[in-house]
C-alpha cells in the first residue's frame, strides 16, 4: 500500500473510531442501590421453561436465592408448580420476604390446584410470606373474566390472613375499578415499553400512572408489582430494548422509586429464554443478571452503549485495511478522491457487518437462531461482495486520472490494410432487414474484404433465396451458404464460415444479420491489429429503432450502462466482454483455440475468455459503427437476456478453475476480477429469488403465529435495502455523469434493468443445476404482441409482486406499521416488489403499438456530451 492509500486508510480509521466513541460515550447515572426492594422470580435455567413444565430444582433455587440475598429484601414468584412452591421456605434462611403468587389460567381445575396450594404455602411459610397475588395479567390475557377473578380473590382473603391482591397494567384496574373493593392493596405492572414509551419519558410516565392509581383508590397501597425494560428485542414505536437502556430505566427508576417512596419488584432477576415462546424475542430478556447468572450492566460505573466498542471498532478497521487494500490492487490510475470513496465503503461495509455480526449474537441462540444466523453470515457477505463490486466500478468509471488503454487511430496505407472476412450468421431472418444490411457492407470503405452469409437451417425458401440471389447482385465478394441441416447454432454457422473464409483473409469481422455498419468500421479498427498480441476488436452493440415506441425506447436506456460504463472499466484492465457483433478476431488465435464454442449458448462471451487465457489482448473503441435492431416484445426481451446469464454461468462451471484459482491460464488477477466481478450481480439476483421465498414465509409466520415469531430484526431487514439504495443511487450518478443520460432516460433504464431480475434469477439457477438449455434466437420484425398476451409474459413476476404486496398488508393489518422493525419490514416487503412491478410495468408498454412522440423523444434524446476522462495519448 503506497503512502498516499496508507494515509486514505489512516485518516478513514481514525473517522470510524471516533464515530465509535462518540456513540459510545459513558453516561453517569444514579447509582444502584445496595439493596432493592424486591425482585420478579422466576428461577429457570437455560435448558428449562414454564411452557413445557421443566422446572428448576430446590437446590438451584437455593443458588439464586443466595445471590439474590445480597442485592434485595424480596422477591416475587408467580406459580405454586412443583418446586416453586418451596421458595418460600428456601427464601426464610436467606432473610428473604416474598410475595406469593399464584397463577390463573382458564384451565379452571387447574386453577384450584394453584389455589389451595398457595392457601398452604403461605400458611407454612407465615413468616416470610407478606403479601398474595392471585392471578397475573389473568384479565388483561383474557383468561378470566371480572367475576371469575374476584371469586378466586375473596376465597383467599377468607382463608389467609396476608394482604390478598391481583397483578395488573395500570390500565385494567382503571378499566374495572370493582376489583379494587375485593383486594388489600393494588399491584400494577409498570412497564413502558410494551406501550411504546420512549425510554427518556418512561420514568415521568410511571409517575404520572401511579398518581393516577393512587387516586383512583385513595384508600389502597399501590404497589408496582413489575417495572423493567428488555435488553434485547424488537422495537416497540419509541421504546428501544438495549442493554444501555435497561441499565439507564432501571438506575433512574430506582433514584425515582426510594425518591416517592414507592414498593416495587424489578421485572426481573434472571433472563427467561422460554418466554420467547409466549411474548416473542423480547420475552427472554428482561432479566438484571443473564441466564448464566452474570450482571447485564454495571450497577454504579458509567453506562456505554456497548463495553466492546474499542474491540469492534479494532476489528472493523482491520477488516477494512485488508479489503481497501483488495481494492486498490492495480488502481494506479484512481484518483485522491477516488481511493477515499473505496476507503469510506469499506470501512463502513465492515463496521455494519461486524455490528450486526455482534448484535445477533447478543441474543440466546437455538438451533433456529444459528441456522438463521449461518443463511445472515452468508447472506451478509454476499450483499458486501456486491456492494463492494458496484462501488468498484462506480470509482473507476468516475475517477480516473487517464485511461491506461486508450484507443489511439492508427492509420494504415491500403497495401498494408489486412484482408478481412465478415461474417453474417442468419436463421430464419427477413429478407428484406437482410438485404438491407448487406447494402451496407457493400459501401464498406476498405480495399480488401469478403463477406460470408451463412444461413443455418431455415427451412422455408422464400426466406432464404432473396438474400442469395442478392449477393449474387452484389459481386464476387458476398459469398452465400444455405446449410441444413447445421448443429451448433450461431456458433456452428461461425464454423462453417471459418472453414470457407479465404485463406490470404487474416481477420475475422462478425456482426449479426440486422445490423447495418457505417463505411469506416473496418478501416477504423482493422489497423489496431497491427499489434501482434491484438486478438480481438470490439464496438459497441448499438441499435437504430429505439424511436419506434416507449418500449424500445426503454431497452435502449438499459443498454447504454453495459456499453459505455462497463466495457470502458473493464478494458483498462483487458478483459472486455467480447460480444458477437461488431466484434473483429484475428484468424489465427481463432484457429488457436479451437474456434468458437458450440456447447455455449454466449458462445461469444466464451471465445473472449479463451483467448484471455492465452495471454493475447483485446481493444474497447466506445464508437458506433453499427446499428442493429432490438428485440420488439417484452418476452423476446427476457429471453435474450436469460440466455445471456445462462451463458454467463456455462462459461463459470467450465473456467472455475482459471477463474476463480488462476489454473493454467495466463488471466491476470484483473482479468479474473472482473469476469467474475461482472458476474457477481447476476449471481445475487438468484439469491433474490431466495430472499423473496423467505420474506414471504416469514411474513406469513408473523401473521399466523403474532406471539411466536415477531418481524427480523432490523439489523437483517437493512441489509437489503442499504444494497438497493447504492446500487439505484450508483446507477442514477454514472447514468447522469458517465452516459450523460437525461433524467427519463436514467429512469427508463432502472425499469427496463430491474425488469429483468427474475428472469436473470432463473436462468442462474438453472445454469447450475442444468448443461443444456436450446439457443434462443431473438427473433427481429416480430409481430407485436397484444396488451393481454403481453401481460402474460409477465405473469409470474406479476403473481409475486402481488404475494408481496398482500403480505405487507397482512403484516399492517395484523401487526400495525408503528415500530421500527415492522416499519423497516413493510419497507423491505415493498421494495422487494419494485424488480416485479418493473416487469409488469415493462409487458404493458411492450404491449401499445404507438406512444406518444414526445415522451420518445424525452428518452431517445441524444445525451449531452460526457467530459471524457484525460488519457495518455
Amino acid at each position: 500500500m503506497t503512502r498516499a492509500n496508507l494515509l486514505i486508510a489512516i485518516a478513514i480509521a481514525v473517522i470510524s473510531s471516533s464515530i465509535w466513541a462518540f456513540v459510545n460515550q459513558p453516561e453517569q447515572e444514579p447509582r444502584w442501590p445496595n439493596r432493592i426492594q424486591g425482585f420478579s422470580f422466576s428461577p429457570f435455567r437455560a435448558w428449562q421453561s414454564a411452557i413445557d413444565h421443566v422446572l428448576p430444582t430446590e437446590e438451584e433455587i437455593d443458588e439464586d436465592l443466595a445471590l439474590l440475598a445480597k442485592r434485595t429484601h424480596a422477591v416475587r414468584t408467580y406459580t405454586q408448580e412443583g418446586s416453586l412452591a418451596e421458595i418460600p421456605r428456601l427464601a426464610r434462611k436467606y432473610g428473604l420476604n416474598v410475595t406469593l403468587g399464584a397463577w390463573l389460567t382458564n384451565d379452571l381445575e387447574r386453577n384450584e390446584v394453584e389455589i389451595a396450594t398457595a392457601i398452604r404455602v403461605a400458611q407454612e411459610n407465615y413468616q416470610n410470606v407478606v403479601r398474595i397475588i392471585i392471578g397475573n395479567e389473568a384479565l388483561l390475557r383474557g383468561d378470566l373474566t371480572p367475576e371469575q377473578l374476584i371469586a378466586y380473590l375473596d376465597r383467599v382473603q377468607e382463608a389467609v390472613e396476608i394482604p390478598v391482591s391481583t397483578a395488573e397494567p395500570w390500565h385494567i384496574w382503571m378499566k374495572y375499578p370493582e376489583l379494587g373493593e375485593h383486594v388489600d392493596y393494588i399491584a400494577t405492572h409498570m412497564l413502558p415499553y410494551w406501550e411504546g414509551i420512549e425510554m427518556a419519558q418512561s420514568i415521568d410516565y410511571i409517575v404520572k400512572h401511579m398518581n393516577m392509581l393512587k387516586q383512583k383508590f385513595p384508600a389502597k397501597e399501590v404497589i408496582i408489582g413489575e417495572v423493567g425494560w428488555p435488553s434485547n428485542g424488537r422495537t416497540r414505536q419509541l421504546a428501544v430494548a438495549s442493554p444501555a437502556n435497561e441499565a439507564i430505566f432501571l438506575r433512574r427508576f430506582l433514584a425515582k422509586a426510594e425518591q416517592e417512596k414507592y414498593t416495587y419488584y424489578v421485572m426481573e432477576a434472571f433472563d427467561q429464554p422460554w418466554k420467547q415462546g409466549s411474548e416473542g424475542s423480547v420475552g427472554a430478556y428482561w432479566g438484571v443478571y443473564d441466564v448464566n447468572r452474570e450482571p447485564k450492566f454495571p450497577f454504579t460505573e458509567p453506562i456505554v452503549k456497548i463495553p466492546e466498542w474499542r474491540t469492534l471498532a479494532g476489528i472493523s478497521a482491520i477488516i477494512a485495511i485488508i479489503t481497501f487494500a483488495f481494492l486498490l490492487i492495480d488502481s494506479k490510475t484512481l484518483r485522491t478522491r477516488g481511493r477515499s470513496f473505496l476507503a469510506t465503503i469499506a470501512f463502513g461495509a465492515s463496521t455494519g457487518a461486524v455490528w450486526i455480526v455482534y448484535t445477533y449474537t447478543r441474543q440466546y441462540l437455538n438451533p433456529t437462531t444459528i441456522l438463521i444466523g449461518i443463511l445472515m453470515v452468508i447472506g451478509m457477505i454476499g450483499v458486501v461482495v456486491v456492494l463492494l463490486a458496484e462501488a468498484h466500478e462506480w470509482a473507476e468509471a468516475t475517477w480516473l486520472s487517464q485511461w491506461r488503454r486508450p484507443f489511439t487511430p492508427q492509420h494504415l496505407d491500403d497495401d498494408q490494410l489486412p484482408m478481412v472476412c465478415v461474417q453474417v450468421p442468419a436463421y430464419n431472418e427477413p429478407p428484406e432487414m437482410m438485404i438491407e444490411t448487406l447494402n451496407a457492407l457493400a459501401k464498406l470503405d476498405y480495399p480488401r474484404y469478403e463477406v460470408l452469409v451463412i444461413d443455418n437451417n431455415t427451412k422455408d425458401p422464400a426466406i432464404w433465396q432473396p438474400v442469395e440471389e442478392h449477393c449474387l447482385k452484389l459481386g464476387p465478394k458476398f459469398r452465400f451458404f444455405h446449410v441444413a441441416p447445421l448443429a451448433g447454432f450461431k456458433a456452428g454457422a461461425l464454423n462453417f464460415a471459418l472453414e470457407k473464409t479465404a485463406p490470404e483473409a487474416e481477420l475475422l469481422a462478425v456482426i449479426d444479420s440486422d445490423y447495418i455498419v457505417t463505411p469506416d468500421w473496418l478501416k477504423d479498427m482493422a489497423p489496431q491489429f497491427a499489434k501482434p498480441s491484438l486478438a480481438i476488436a470490439q464496438a459497441p452493440q448499438d441499435y437504430r429503432d429505439d424511436e419506434e415506441n416507449l418500449f424500445k425506447a426503454m431497452c435502449y436506456a438499459e443498454y447504454k450502462g453495459f456499453f459505455y460504463i462497463g466495457m470502458l472499466t473493464r478494458n483498462e484492465r483487458n478483459a472486455i466482454i467480447q460480444h458477437g457483433t461488431m466484434t473483429m478476431v484475428r484468424k489465427s488465435v481463432l484457429q488457436e483455440v479451437g474456434g468458437w464454442a458450440e456447447w455455449c449458448i454466449t458462445e461469444d462471451a466464451e471465445l473472449g475468455l479463451k483467448i484471455f487465457e492465452r495471454g493475447y489482448e483485446a481493444t474497447y473503441i466506445s464508437k458506433s459503427y453499427g446499428k442493429g435492431l432490438m428485440p420488439d416484445t417484452f418476452v423476446d426481451f427476457k429471453k435474450q437476456r436469460f440466455r445471456w446469464a445462462y451463458g454467463a454461468v456455462q462459461i463459470l462451471r467450465r473456467h472455475a478453475k482459471a477463474l476463480l484459482f488462476g489454473r493454467q491460464t495466463a488471466l491476470t488477477r484483473g482479468q479474473r476480477y472482473h469476469f467474475v466481478a461482472g458476474w457477481i450481480p447476476w449471481l445475487a439476483d438468484s439469491l433474490n429469488m431466495f430472499f423473496t421465498v423467505a420474506a414471504l414465509g416469514w411474513s406469513t409466520g408473523m401473521v399466523y403465529f403474532p406471539l411466536q415469531i415477531d418481524p427480523p430484526l432490523v439489523i437483517l431487514s437493512i441489509m437489503p435495502l442499504t444494497l438497493f439504495v447504492f446500487k439505484v443511487g450508483k446507477m442514477i450518478y454514472l447514468y447522469r455523469t458517465r452516459v450523460g443520460a437525461t433524467a427519463g432516460q436514467t429512469l427508463a433504464s432502472a425499469l427496463a434493468g430491474l425488469s429483468l431480475s427474475h428472469t436473470i434469477s432463473q436462468a442462474i439457477i438453472l445454469g447450475f443445476f442444468t448443461k443444456d438449455i436450446p439457443f434462443f434466437r431473438t427473433p427481429k420484425r416480430a409481430r407485436r404482441h397484444a396488451l393481454f398476451q403481453a401481460l402474460q409474459s409477465a405473469r409470474e413476476e406479476g403473481l409475486i409482486m402481488a404475494a408481496l404486496w398482500l403480505a405487507a398488508t397482512c403484516v399492517v393489518v395484523s401487526q400495525g406499521s408503528e415500530t421500527a422493525d415492522l416499519l423497516v419490514w413493510i419497507m423491505v416487503l415493498l421494495v422487494q416488489s419494485i424488480p416485479y412491478l418493473a416487469a409488469v410495468i415493462m409487458s404493458m408498454v411492450s404491449g401499445f403499438s404507438k406512444t406518444e412522440e414526445k415522451i420518445i423523444s424525452s428518452i431517445t434524446a441524444p445525451p449531452p456530451v460526457v467530459e471524457e476522462v484525460k488519457s495518455n495519448a
